[in-house]
């Protein structure tokens, strides 16, 4: 009776619409950009570009991806990734276990759980965390990008509040078994947790991988940039040598302009998280609405 009524019916026709409104809206902007990157510079600046390239090229990937500069720093983002997503997944387990642990268990659970979410508002500053990576003898390592942002405390928050959604008799027929804490942990937590380490996984994947400011400020020479601090700079890069008469990047950038080749660099920054995504996203909904559940 309720998927016959007049009501239900209409429902459902407005639910499509927003989802498809919702979809397109999404998906427009990104064939647009890719649109742009596949255009003549003449279709460009003509404002004849949609969703269909005009006048067909592949210059732009050709002038961003030619250059050895381009490998090396996809070399430093996939040697961040590889280091830093697997330390930030395990620091962040391990600091979340305990939390989500009740009070009689934990006495100064409340007192952690005030600090995290103290440093979550407020921070040091760009200054002093500059100052404490070069006393480190972090500058222009691969450490300077990973450690940093190793601890993110919101993704503590929604696993420890993930952890606290188990059943505690899980837990505790375990302890009867003699089964330590690492055990539990890695046996009955784990297990049950992949939504959340999916989820945080994937924020810890889209962090590491777009982020560029830090690349800039903690290193001195180009060859240690993350891909996306190197395709900031390819922009300035290609303005200074026009200007300085540069015949080659003249010749290289004659089908070319500012806006095809930022399209092309977005695009190609997107692309590995557009193939991975898929795959994750049937954990991600579910680990971050039932890490919100509890506070």
């Amino acid at each position: 009776m309720i998927s016959n009524s007049k009501s239900r019916k209409v429902f459902q026709v407005i639910n499509t619409v927003v989802i498809i409104a919702v979809t397109a809206s999404c998906l427009i902007p990104l064939l647009n950009v890719l649109a742009i990157s596949l255009s003549n510079s003449q279709a460009i600046v003509a404002n004849e570009v949609g969703i269909w390239p005009k006048m067909f090229t592949a210059d732009a990937y050709s002038y961003v991806m030619k250059s050895t500069k381009f490998w090396t720093s996809a070399a430093v983002s996939l040697k961040r990734v590889v280091i830093g997503v697997p330390l930030s997944i395990l620091l962040t387990l391990l600091a979340a276990y305990p939390l989500s642990k009740p009070e009689l268990a934990f006495p100064a659970r409340k007192y952690y759980v005030a600090y995290l979410l103290v440093v979550m508002v407020f921070n040091g500053g760009l200054i002093p965390t500059y100052y404490v990576i070069s006393q480190l003898n972090m500058i222009d390592t691969i450490w300077a990008l990973t450690l940093p942002c190793a601890v993110n405390i919101f993704n503590i928050i929604l696993v420890m509040n993930f952890f606290r959604n188990i059943p505690a008799e899980l837990e505790e027929s375990a302890m009867l078994d003699g089964a330590s804490q690492w055990t539990v942990l890695t046996r009955i937590y784990l297990p049950l947790s992949k939504p959340s380490v999916a989820t945080i996984t994937l924020f810890c994947l889209v962090n590491h991988w777009n982020s560029w400011f830090d690349g800039l400020i903690y290193s001195n020479y180009t060859y240690n940039y993350p891909l996306q601090s190197y395709l900031q700079t390819i922009v300035t890069s290609t303005r200074d040598a026009l200007f300085e008469g540069d015949v080659k990047a003249i010749m290289d950038m004659m089908n070319l302009n500012t806006t095809n080749i930022k399209s092309a660099q977005i695009f190609i920054s997107m692309l590995p998280l557009l193939v991975i995504y898929p795959f994750l996203q049937k954990y991600f909904t579910a680990g971050l609405t039932l890490g919100s559940v509890k506070g």
